[in-house]
């Protein structure tokens, strides 16, 4: 049985790490867990993004080389935001590759050789499960109030389908007609 004694003499201790908010204490740990997913879904969709570039080959190299090098740009900088946006609201963010491993629900891909087409194919299909988890994060803030994050998200969507767009352009049509 604990006295007053004893708990008057037991330190109050506000972690370190937790920035205050209006959001309630549910609402951040949704949203944080969301955005832990997603930045380890933008984590690996930069990685695949670059092996991609830098693995590309065939006749369309330098323009597909530099497309997946703009792209990858693009989905590098989403990280920061998603990170510092978790901390904004009292929450905490990835802390190495394996939390990455562990939240991640894009696949990597680590075939030795990967065909331009593929590359093009398999990232159209990545940035389209991306917009999907980006819109389910959405809900998950809008449901909490959180519309300093959704509004990101809705930037993010934006890019994101036109990432989708240009791979699924630069890819041809389905016929493989140039």
């Amino acid at each position: 049985m604990t006295t007053t004694a004893t708990r008057s003499k037991q330190p109050k201790v506000k972690p370190a790490l937790a920035t205050p908010t209006d959001l309630s204490p549910e609402g951040v740990a949704a949203v944080c867990e969301e955005l832990r997913s997603l930045l380890a879904d933008v984590f690996t969709l930069y990685v695949k993004t670059k092996n991609f570039h830098w693995h590309m080959s065939g006749r369309h190299f330098r323009d597909y080389h530099l497309l997946l090098d703009e792209q990858s740009d693009q989905i590098f900088a989403m990280t920061d935001d998603i990170a510092e946006r978790a901390r904004k609201i009292g929450g905490t963010s990835l802390r190495s590759i394996s939390d990455i491993a562990r939240h991640q629900r894009l696949q990597d891909n680590n075939d030795e050789f990967v065909g331009p087409q593929e590359m093009l194919a398999e990232l159209t299909a990545d940035n389209q499960q991306l917009t999907r988890l980006l819109r389910a994060t959405h809900e998950v803030c809008d449901e909490h109030n959180d519309v300093a994050t959704a509004s990101l998200l809705e930037n993010w969507i934006d890019e994101t389908e036109r990432r989708t767009w240009f791979l699924f352009e630069a890819a041809g049509s389905p016929k493989g007609d140039d």
